[in-house]
């Protein structure tokens, strides 16, 4: 048993989510992720669209963790006047 389920037990609040709001909120990522998205099916199943999710998210991360690099790179090389300039815009 998962330890948010044990939780929630001993707690004595059980939140469940039904089969239709799993679909909904399937549905929704099927609209947002753009590896799905992109594709001209409509018929994709919920565990494909979970998979697609993940690596969206992870690709996300990737990014922002590229971003900051290059961020900390720049301001590395930066002057204070620059750095200044940097992060007001970034504020």
């Amino acid at each position: 048993m998962s330890s948010r389920r044990s939780r929630s037990r001993q707690s004595g609040v059980v939140s469940r989510i039904s089969d239709d709001q799993i679909a909904d909120l399937v549905s929704k990522l099927h609209q947002i992720i753009p590896e799905i998205r992109s594709r001209r099916s409509d018929k994709v199943s919920a565990s494909k669209v979970l998979q697609e999710t993940c690596n969206y998210i992870r690709s996300l991360h990737r990014e922002v963790d590229d971003l900051s690099d290059r961020l900390s790179m720049l301001l590395e090389s930066a002057d204070d006047a620059q750095v200044a300039i940097i992060r007001s815009l970034l504020s």
